[in-house]
Protein backbone atom coordinates (compact mmCIF):
# COMPACT_ATOMS: atom_id res chain seq x y z
CA UNK A 1 0.00 0.00 0.00
CA UNK A 2 3.08 2.25 0.94
CA UNK A 3 4.14 1.84 -3.30
CA UNK A 4 1.57 4.97 -4.63
CA UNK A 5 3.07 7.59 -2.36
CA UNK A 6 6.10 8.30 -3.76
CA UNK A 7 4.77 8.36 -7.29
CA UNK A 8 2.26 11.00 -6.26
CA UNK A 9 5.15 12.91 -4.36
CA UNK A 10 6.72 12.79 -7.49
CA UNK A 11 3.94 14.01 -9.46
CA UNK A 12 3.29 17.19 -7.27
CA UNK A 13 6.54 17.95 -7.23
CA UNK A 14 6.90 17.99 -11.11
CA UNK A 15 3.68 20.19 -11.17
CA UNK A 16 4.46 22.46 -8.58
CA UNK A 17 7.76 23.13 -10.61
CA UNK A 18 5.41 23.93 -13.70
CA UNK A 19 3.47 26.16 -12.15
CA UNK A 20 6.37 28.52 -9.71
CA UNK A 21 8.06 28.45 -13.61
CA UNK A 22 5.19 29.93 -15.25
CA UNK A 23 4.18 32.31 -12.64
CA UNK A 24 8.07 33.36 -12.47
CA UNK A 25 8.44 33.73 -16.22
CA UNK A 26 4.62 35.24 -16.55
CA UNK A 27 6.31 38.48 -13.87
CA UNK A 28 9.52 38.35 -15.73
CA UNK A 29 7.57 38.75 -19.06
CA UNK A 30 5.01 41.36 -17.93
CA UNK A 31 7.99 43.49 -16.30
CA UNK A 32 10.39 43.12 -19.23
CA UNK A 33 7.65 44.28 -21.71
CA UNK A 34 7.57 47.49 -19.72
CA UNK A 35 11.18 48.08 -19.40
CA UNK A 36 11.84 47.36 -23.15
CA UNK A 37 9.24 49.84 -24.20
CA UNK A 38 7.06 46.97 -25.69
CA UNK A 39 4.18 47.20 -23.69
CA UNK A 40 3.55 49.94 -26.20
CA UNK A 41 2.65 47.88 -28.79
CA UNK A 42 0.47 45.66 -26.48
CA UNK A 43 -1.66 47.73 -24.90
CA UNK A 44 -3.64 50.87 -24.26
CA UNK A 45 -1.24 53.29 -21.86
CA UNK A 46 -4.39 53.46 -19.56
CA UNK A 47 -3.20 50.04 -18.45
CA UNK A 48 0.34 49.84 -17.98
CA UNK A 49 -0.01 50.45 -14.14
CA UNK A 50 -1.89 47.78 -14.00
CA UNK A 51 0.41 45.21 -16.42
CA UNK A 52 3.47 46.51 -14.08
CA UNK A 53 1.66 46.00 -10.65
CA UNK A 54 0.43 42.50 -12.02
CA UNK A 55 4.01 41.11 -12.96
CA UNK A 56 5.15 42.34 -9.95
CA UNK A 57 2.25 40.48 -7.79
CA UNK A 58 3.29 37.31 -9.62
CA UNK A 59 6.98 37.64 -8.91
CA UNK A 60 6.36 37.95 -5.27
CA UNK A 61 3.82 35.30 -5.42
CA UNK A 62 7.13 33.28 -7.39
CA UNK A 63 9.01 34.14 -4.28
CA UNK A 64 6.22 33.15 -1.80
CA UNK A 65 6.26 30.00 -3.48
CA UNK A 66 9.90 29.15 -3.15
CA UNK A 67 10.02 30.31 0.83
CA UNK A 68 6.72 27.41 1.25
CA UNK A 69 9.08 24.86 -0.73
CA UNK A 70 11.98 25.65 1.94
CA UNK A 71 9.45 25.88 4.94
CA UNK A 72 8.03 22.81 3.75
CA UNK A 73 11.40 20.18 3.03
CA UNK A 74 12.84 21.53 6.44
CA UNK A 75 9.52 20.81 7.85
CA UNK A 76 9.80 17.12 6.09
CA UNK A 77 13.58 16.84 7.11
CA UNK A 78 13.34 17.23 10.50
CA UNK A 79 10.73 14.90 10.73
CA UNK A 80 11.86 11.65 12.86
CA UNK A 81 9.76 9.49 11.44
CA UNK A 82 7.86 8.65 7.66
CA UNK A 83 4.93 6.39 7.20
CA UNK A 84 2.11 6.45 4.79
CA UNK A 85 -0.09 8.98 6.40
CA UNK A 86 3.12 11.63 6.56
CA UNK A 87 3.75 11.16 2.81
CA UNK A 88 0.16 11.46 2.13
CA UNK A 89 -0.14 14.46 4.89
CA UNK A 90 3.23 15.99 2.21
CA UNK A 91 1.72 15.38 -1.14
CA UNK A 92 -1.76 17.44 0.26
CA UNK A 93 0.08 20.15 1.39
CA UNK A 94 2.07 20.39 -1.91
CA UNK A 95 -1.58 20.09 -3.25
CA UNK A 96 -2.69 22.56 -1.25
CA UNK A 97 -0.14 25.50 -2.48
CA UNK A 98 -0.68 24.82 -6.02
CA UNK A 99 -1.36 28.26 -7.81
CA UNK A 100 -3.10 26.10 -10.95
CA UNK A 101 -5.19 23.52 -10.69
CA UNK A 102 -3.14 20.23 -11.57
CA UNK A 103 -2.95 18.98 -15.22
CA UNK A 104 -2.01 21.07 -18.54
CA UNK A 105 -3.45 24.67 -17.92
CA UNK A 106 -0.03 25.20 -15.50
CA UNK A 107 2.27 23.51 -18.49
CA UNK A 108 -0.05 26.00 -21.27
CA UNK A 109 0.76 28.94 -19.25
CA UNK A 110 4.36 28.05 -19.23
CA UNK A 111 4.80 27.34 -22.83
CA UNK A 112 2.77 30.94 -23.38
CA UNK A 113 5.43 32.77 -21.19
CA UNK A 114 8.66 31.31 -22.71
CA UNK A 115 7.35 32.06 -26.75
CA UNK A 116 6.83 35.80 -25.11
CA UNK A 117 10.00 35.87 -23.55
CA UNK A 118 11.27 34.46 -27.44
CA UNK A 119 9.81 36.51 -29.72
CA UNK A 120 9.73 39.94 -29.97
CA UNK A 121 6.07 41.59 -30.10
CA UNK A 122 5.57 43.57 -34.20
CA UNK A 123 3.19 45.93 -35.05
CA UNK A 124 0.73 45.10 -37.70
CA UNK A 125 1.32 45.36 -40.70
CA UNK A 126 -0.43 47.14 -43.98
CA UNK A 127 -2.39 43.03 -44.68
CA UNK A 128 -4.33 43.41 -41.31
CA UNK A 129 -5.85 46.92 -42.66
CA UNK A 130 -6.18 45.22 -46.34
CA UNK A 131 -8.58 42.37 -45.03
CA UNK A 132 -10.73 44.80 -42.87
CA UNK A 133 -11.21 46.61 -46.85
CA UNK A 134 -10.53 50.32 -47.68
CA UNK A 135 -14.10 51.58 -47.05
CA UNK A 136 -13.74 49.95 -43.83
CA UNK A 137 -11.37 52.70 -42.16
CA UNK A 138 -11.50 55.54 -44.56
CA UNK A 139 -13.70 58.48 -43.29
CA UNK A 140 -17.19 58.58 -44.13
CA UNK A 141 -17.89 61.67 -46.40
CA UNK A 142 -21.01 63.98 -47.48
CA UNK A 143 -21.77 62.64 -51.17
CA UNK A 144 -23.00 66.12 -51.96
CA UNK A 145 -21.14 69.88 -50.63
CA UNK A 146 -22.50 71.01 -47.73
CA UNK A 147 -21.37 74.15 -45.50
CA UNK A 148 -19.10 73.68 -42.71
CA UNK A 149 -16.85 76.02 -40.48
CA UNK A 150 -12.96 75.57 -40.93
CA UNK A 151 -11.00 74.68 -37.73
CA UNK A 152 -8.34 76.13 -36.75
CA UNK A 153 -4.52 75.37 -36.79
CA UNK A 154 -4.85 72.30 -39.37
CA UNK A 155 -0.92 72.26 -39.64
CA UNK A 156 -0.73 70.71 -36.18
CA UNK A 157 -3.30 67.88 -36.43
CA UNK A 158 -2.18 64.45 -36.91
CA UNK A 159 -3.66 61.99 -39.08
CA UNK A 160 -5.96 60.87 -36.23
CA UNK A 161 -6.97 64.38 -35.63
CA UNK A 162 -7.94 65.14 -39.67
CA UNK A 163 -10.12 61.71 -39.64
CA UNK A 164 -11.84 62.45 -36.25
CA UNK A 165 -12.33 66.01 -37.41
CA UNK A 166 -14.27 64.63 -40.52
CA UNK A 167 -16.48 62.47 -38.52
CA UNK A 168 -17.39 65.91 -37.27
CA UNK A 169 -17.74 67.61 -39.88
CA UNK A 170 -17.89 65.02 -43.29
CA UNK A 171 -17.75 67.54 -45.47
CA UNK A 172 -14.11 66.90 -47.47
CA UNK A 173 -14.09 70.71 -49.61
CA UNK A 174 -14.57 72.50 -46.29
CA UNK A 175 -11.55 71.34 -46.00
CA UNK A 176 -9.61 72.12 -49.28
CA UNK A 177 -6.71 74.50 -49.75
CA UNK A 178 -5.62 73.71 -45.87
CA UNK A 179 -2.28 72.34 -45.00
CA UNK A 180 -1.26 69.26 -43.61
CA UNK A 181 1.64 67.55 -42.06
CA UNK A 182 0.65 63.51 -41.21
CA UNK A 183 3.46 61.26 -40.40
CA UNK A 184 1.51 57.08 -40.64
CA UNK A 185 2.61 54.19 -42.68
CA UNK A 186 2.29 53.16 -46.02
CA UNK A 187 -0.82 50.84 -47.54
CA UNK A 188 -1.59 50.21 -51.46
CA UNK A 189 -5.04 49.72 -51.80
CA UNK A 190 -5.87 47.71 -54.88
CA UNK A 191 -8.89 49.85 -55.69
CA UNK A 192 -6.86 53.52 -55.66
CA UNK A 193 -4.64 54.20 -59.01
CA UNK A 194 -1.17 53.62 -59.01
CA UNK A 195 -0.75 57.71 -58.31
CA UNK A 196 -1.73 57.18 -54.80
CA UNK A 197 -1.41 55.42 -51.73
CA UNK A 198 -3.11 55.26 -48.14
CA UNK A 199 -1.44 56.96 -45.34
CA UNK A 200 -2.43 55.06 -41.98
CA UNK A 201 -2.14 54.55 -38.59
CA UNK A 202 -3.50 52.06 -35.91
CA UNK A 203 -5.74 52.70 -32.64
CA UNK A 204 -5.97 51.23 -29.60
CA UNK A 205 -9.05 50.92 -27.18
CA UNK A 206 -7.62 48.34 -24.83
CA UNK A 207 -5.40 46.19 -26.31
CA UNK A 208 -3.31 45.16 -29.51
CA UNK A 209 -6.47 42.77 -30.15
CA UNK A 210 -8.94 45.48 -30.89
CA UNK A 211 -6.78 47.59 -32.50
CA UNK A 212 -8.03 49.09 -36.00
CA UNK A 213 -6.87 51.03 -38.95
CA UNK A 214 -7.71 54.46 -40.19
CA UNK A 215 -5.91 56.83 -42.77
CA UNK A 216 -6.37 59.01 -45.77
CA UNK A 217 -5.12 58.96 -49.15
CA UNK A 218 -2.58 60.76 -50.51
CA UNK A 219 -1.91 61.57 -53.85
CA UNK A 220 1.65 61.60 -55.15
CA UNK A 221 3.87 63.45 -57.93
CA UNK A 222 4.83 60.08 -59.44
CA UNK A 223 4.13 56.26 -58.77
CA UNK A 224 3.77 54.67 -55.46
CA UNK A 225 5.83 51.81 -56.44
CA UNK A 226 8.66 54.39 -54.60
CA UNK A 227 6.81 53.80 -51.53
CA UNK A 228 6.70 50.63 -50.16
CA UNK A 229 4.10 48.98 -48.23
CA UNK A 230 4.44 49.39 -44.66
CA UNK A 231 7.12 52.16 -44.52
CA UNK A 232 7.00 55.14 -42.80
CA UNK A 233 6.70 58.27 -44.03
CA UNK A 234 5.53 62.15 -43.22
CA UNK A 235 3.75 63.93 -46.12
CA UNK A 236 3.53 67.56 -45.86
CA UNK A 237 1.08 69.09 -48.65
CA UNK A 238 -2.40 70.40 -48.59
CA UNK A 239 -6.31 68.98 -48.87
CA UNK A 240 -7.83 68.41 -51.92
CA UNK A 241 -11.18 66.60 -52.72
CA UNK A 242 -11.02 63.57 -55.33
CA UNK A 243 -14.02 60.84 -56.04
CA UNK A 244 -12.96 57.24 -55.82
CA UNK A 245 -15.84 54.94 -56.78
CA UNK A 246 -18.56 57.98 -57.00
CA UNK A 247 -17.90 58.87 -53.60
CA UNK A 248 -15.87 62.01 -52.58
CA UNK A 249 -12.90 61.85 -50.57
CA UNK A 250 -10.38 64.22 -48.00
CA UNK A 251 -7.09 63.53 -50.23
CA UNK A 252 -3.63 64.93 -49.07
CA UNK A 253 -1.88 66.54 -52.34
CA UNK A 254 1.49 65.59 -51.19
CA UNK A 255 4.07 68.31 -51.41
CA UNK A 256 6.83 66.78 -49.93
CA UNK A 257 7.62 63.22 -49.12
CA UNK A 258 10.24 61.75 -46.13
CA UNK A 259 10.82 58.31 -45.31
CA UNK A 260 11.29 57.92 -41.67
CA UNK A 261 12.06 55.46 -39.03
CA UNK A 262 8.82 53.23 -37.09
CA UNK A 263 8.19 55.81 -34.38
CA UNK A 264 9.23 53.58 -31.06
CA UNK A 265 5.25 53.87 -29.73
CA UNK A 266 3.48 53.41 -33.89
CA UNK A 267 -0.27 53.23 -32.49
CA UNK A 268 -2.18 56.07 -31.52
CA UNK A 269 -4.86 55.97 -28.57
Amino acid sequence: MSAPFPKLSSWFRMNAAVEFLAVLLWGVLLIKYWVTGELNILIHPNYFALTVIGGVVLLVLAGWKVWEWIAWGRSRWGRTSGNNGAAASGNAQLQHISLFPPGWSAAILLTAAIMGLIFEPRVFSSDKALNRGIEDFMPITQVKAQAFGKATSPEDRSLVDWVRTLSVYPEPDAYSGQPVKVTGFVIHPPELGEEYLLLARYIITCCAADAYPIGLPVKLPNNRSAYPSDSWLEVQGKMITETFDDRRQLTIEAEEIAAIEQPKNPYEY
